[in-house]
């Protein structure tokens, strides 16, 4: 599948630095020069992505020209925002991941489906007791996902935040289902430990 990228957000942009992006730059890398305006990096992530982020934008729609939309929306927005990346808060994917499922949560809204229909929806508000051991709980499950090995993270954040199967997982992070269920394995017990550690 090759979804054409709309090069309408790039206009009138600074030149390109002297160096340019090569297939083994790493992602955050990438962003850092999107976020100063380089359009050869920006094209490079997008070709490796938009594969398996159209792929998610059409399961969660169901339809062709709205994930084509979204997938459009979510680049403009990573062209857009690529400076507000912070590496310390987790893998480039999974904050790639965040601004694809914003668009497809629009995408929703637009079409006039229910909200309650768009996955990973937050649930009626809750009361203040709740919000307290919601947010307590948070913080402790951020802080121990800040002691997991970057790659451990990565899986573990895009499972938590897509509900996406670790088959899925390794489509999106293009990695052999054997490794992400590895680093899953291990991040998981990590992350269990250092939890647990928490409360003695």
């Amino acid at each position: 599948m090759e979804l054409a990228l709309d090069r309408t957000h790039l206009r009138a942009v600074p030149s390109q630095p002297e160096a340019a992006p090569s297939e083994d730059t790493p992602d955050a890398e990438l962003l850092a020069r999107v976020a100063d305006h380089d359009r050869l990096a920006f094209e490079l992530l997008y070709r490796r992505y938009v594969r398996s982020v159209f792929g998610l934008a059409l399961r969660r729609l169901g339809d062709r020209g709205r994930a084509e939309d979204a997938v459009q929306e979510a680049f403009a927005a990573v062209w857009r925002s690529a400076g507000t990346y912070r590496p310390e808060r987790g893998a480039p994917s999974g904050w790639l991941y965040a601004i694809v499922r914003n668009a497809i949560v629009d995408r929703f809204r637009s079409s006039g489906a229910p909200v309650a229909e768009v996955p990973e929806l937050p649930a009626p508000e809750p009361g203040p007791p709740e919000r307290a051991e919601s947010a307590y709980v948070a913080w402790r499950v951020h802080r121990a996902l800040e002691e997991l090995q970057p790659r451990e993270r990565e899986v573990i954040e895009l499972a938590y935040w897509s509900g996406m199967s670790q088959s899925e997982v390794a489509e999106y992070l293009h990695l052999p289902l054997g490794t992400v269920k590895t680093r899953t394995r291990s991040g998981l017990a990590r992350l269990a430990s250092v939890l647990e550690g928490e409360l003695r």
